[in-house]
């Protein structure tokens, strides 16, 4: 009987050891997980879902999260239109929820999707634009071109279609300095 309670008690101690270790490999594992994700593995679980967005320059930007990409998010903001974030405006999120996506998961033509490639849809498109940069001021009109790392916009009264005689003046800026796009 005295060698059964040994082994008993040497066996509880291997199990209560096993899964110690356990337990301890399973928590760095899941540091080691939560090194690898970035932002957009963060939000693109998100999508449909009501997010508030504060941006840098701009304040709280409140809508329904309509995609997500490796450089900028897209809210649809109710009655207002589609607002464009580039990520490094994004000072924080919240209405994401627990899930995350898996790191790289989100295909090669989308990890390839820059903010200058959303740019040039919204130029091809002649939406008129308010554009709200980093220093809160803001510029209204049509993007004309969107070059490597600028955007070209012919200045205009959003009232206005975009015509050579209701341009008041064109701008260059650099992609850099948006917080964020807004079309109506």
């Amino acid at each position: 009987m005295r060698w059964e309670r040994l082994f008993a008690d040497l066996e509880a101690q291997l199990e209560a050891g096993a899964a110690a270790e356990l337990e301890a490999e399973v928590a760095e594992r899941t540091r080691g997980e939560a090194a690898a994700l970035r932002l957009v593995d963060r939000a693109r679980p998100a999508q449909g879902r009501p997010v508030r967005v504060t941006v840098a320059g701009y304040g709280e930007l409140d809508g329904a999260l309509v995609d997500a990409a490796a450089e900028w998010l897209l809210v649809a903001r109710p009655g207002l239109g589609e607002a464009l974030v580039p990520w490094r405006g994004v000072m924080s999120i919240a209405g994401l929820g627990p899930d995350s996506a898996v790191p790289g998961s989100e295909g090669r033509v989308a990890a390839r999707l820059r903010v200058t490639t959303a740019l040039r849809a919204i130029a091809r498109d002649r939406s008129p634009v308010t554009l709200r940069l980093r220093d809160g001021s803001g510029l209204t009109g049509t993007i004309d071109r969107v070059g490597a790392d600028f955007v070209e916009l012919a200045e205009h009264d959003l009232a206005e279609p975009r015509r050579g005689s209701n341009v008041s003046r064109r701008l260059v800026v650099p992609v850099a300095a948006l917080a964020v796009v807004l079309r109506a």
